[in-house]
């Protein structure tokens, strides 16, 4: 075969790498398409680029940070780092957290879903939310669709909450969605109380809350 035939040979070969390469992209895209869940004022869905904003804001707030693992506010740099992560949880492991969106104001407020980081003890619901969405009951709302999702679409037996020590306000979300503390364990180098509920005791709730209406 002539150079050129062979020139033109390998560009066939790279175009084609190309293509297959472009199509188990997009094919791994379409695979992980995060589901949108409606409550009846909020919406969970994908996070959007208009949401690092007020992400950074509710990262850099030491009141919020103390009771994450990282325990300090966040830097830009270090909560671009947060929200990439938790896109990345989605593409490995097909659940994650949500972005919390206010419906009547369309705002992001904050973040909830279900997470099992290397290293986790089980797979865990979890929520935070920026400080202007405190007091209204958010939190509870968003944990129980977060909830309802993990029971009856991805049919987890169990899943639990991690709480550090002197989060009463998350105690008491933990408490209202169903769970219960189960043990103190260390994670990291730091105490974390375990809220949990099994899948027979939510439905069991569930149905208990439909005979007294």
């Amino acid at each position: 075969m002539s150079r050129l035939g062979c020139t033109a040979l390998r560009i066939a070969e790279l175009s084609q790498f190309c293509v297959n390469k472009k199509h188990k992209i997009m094919d791994t895209i379409d695979v992980i398409r995060i589901p949108v869940i409606e409550t009846e004022r909020l919406i969970l869905r994908s996070f959007r680029e208009s949401d690092l904003e007020p992400y950074y804001e509710m990262m850099a707030d030491p009141d919020i940070t103390r009771y994450l693992m990282s325990s300090e506010p966040l830097s830009h740099h270090d909560a671009w780092r947060s929200a990439a992560t938790m896109a990345g949880h989605w593409m490995l492991h097909g659940f994650g957290q949500w972005a919390i969106e206010e419906k009547s104001s369309g705002k992001f407020i904050g973040r909830c879903g279900i997470i099992e980081p290397e290293g986790w003890p089980s797979k865990e619901v979890g929520w935070v939310l920026h400080k202007s969405a405190w007091g209204q009951g958010y939190a509870t709302e968003s944990a129980q669709a977060a909830l309802n999702y993990a029971f009856s679409v991805m049919k987890l037996d169990t899943i639990i909450s991690l709480i550090q020590s002197g989060n009463e306000p998350s105690v008491s979300v933990a408490e209202r969605i169903g769970e219960s503390f189960k043990e103190r364990i260390n994670l990291f180098g730091k105490e974390a109380d375990v809220y949990q509920i099994t899948a027979k005791d939510y439905y069991k709730q569930k149905v208990a809350l439909r005979r007294k209406r």
